[in-house]
């Protein structure tokens, strides 16, 4: 099974990230002890030059990582017709004990690799680069989590067998259930509906006001984290049973199936990329005072703030339609 056309790609773009990380990272460790823009010594020399060809490649490599999310969980979907029990997404990564974890690294990495990116993208616009430390710092500091990441993903595929009889979304996202899932599941419609508008209409408001005054950059972080806690609980709790029309349904991944017409791929990217944009925000937040970034970082986060809460508002908006034209009654 390991052989599937999907498998081979995500594993090649974990694999083929780790090696790159690796090769950078005796590049990453020279840049940070001998990094010094006001000398003209041969050995700066070489590493500006170096630098730019690291920098391209690594920019490449991690966007492809942000991508492999996606094709990542396009593909634990699509396999679930292999599996006895599965009908979902879910049935694909319960198949073994590597599944979920698999997920949760590359979100983590989602994220890790977006902010990298952006800090990269704000590091080259001054003249004087001066985050090329710290840049090559987080670097090294993801080389861990991309090879924990490739690690577990190679035992979840190596461990995919079809004779294997796995469970439903049903059994998981369920309020029965003594997960946390279950928790989130049983929250009471209701309050779940008031808490998910709340707190998605804060990440927009705070969003919207960075985007107009460059102020709030650390609350704008908070906001899109809560934001997608929030979004999450609310898929879980109220909106999966709108989309199903079915009142204990909660799956947040059958929604990605063609039989719902993929109505949760237009709930999750949007709300992924604002939270990443917002997560951006704050992150850039601690370079505000470097004089080279005093113009380009408020400019650069005036943009992302933007682009986060056009993202919330995409997907509070599609939220909404979905529940105003479902059939599921839940409230007389």
């Amino acid at each position: 099974m390991i052989f599937q056309p999907t498998i081979i790609a995500l594993l090649l773009a974990s694999g083929l990230g780790l090696a790159m990380l690796l090769a950078a990272a005796p590049f990453a460790v020279a840049v940070i002890r001998h990094w010094d823009i006001r000398s003209g010594a041969e050995r700066q020399l070489q590493l500006e030059r170096r630098t730019y060809l690291f920098s391209t490649l690594l920019s490449f490599v991690l966007a492809v990582q942000v991508i492999a999310l996606l094709l990542f969980v396009f593909n634990a979907d699509r396999m679930a017709a292999l599996f006895v029990g599965a009908m979902c997404a879910v049935g694909t990564l319960n198949v073994n004990a590597y599944g979920f974890p698999a997920l949760i690294l590359q979100m983590a990495i989602f994220f890790l690799a977006t902010v990298w990116l952006v800090i990269n993208h704000v590091d080259t616009r001054a003249s004087d680069y001066p985050l090329v430390r710290i840049k090559y710092g987080l670097l090294l500091a993801l080389v861990p989590v991309v090879a924990a990441s490739f690690f577990v993903q190679l035992q979840y595929f190596l461990g995919l067998k079809a004779n294997v009889i796995t469970s439903c979304c049903g059994s998981l996202f369920s309020e029965g259930s003594q997960a946390v899932s279950g928790d989130l599941a049983a929250l009471p419609a209701g309050p779940a509906m008031i808490g998910f508008y709340v707190v998605l209409g804060m990440a927009v408001a705070a969003a919207g006001y960075h985007a107009l005054t460059r102020r709030g950059g650390y609350l704008v972080a908070l906001a899109s984290g809560s934001a997608l806690v929030a979004a999450l609980a609310g898929i879980l709790s109220f909106l999966s049973l709108y989309i199903y029309e079915h009142p204990h349904h909660h799956c947040p991944f059958c929604i990605l199936k063609p039989e719902y017409n993929y109505q949760g791929y237009w709930l999750y990217i949007p709300l992924f990329a604002a939270t990443a944009a917002g997560l951006a925000v704050g992150a850039l937040q601690f370079f505000r005072r470097v004089p080279s970034l005093a113009v380009v970082v408020p400019a650069t986060t005036a943009r992302l703030a933007a682009l986060a809460a056009a993202g919330f508002l995409m997907f509070t908006a599609v939220a909404t339609l979905m529940v105003l034209r479902s059939n599921l009654i839940l409230f007389g």
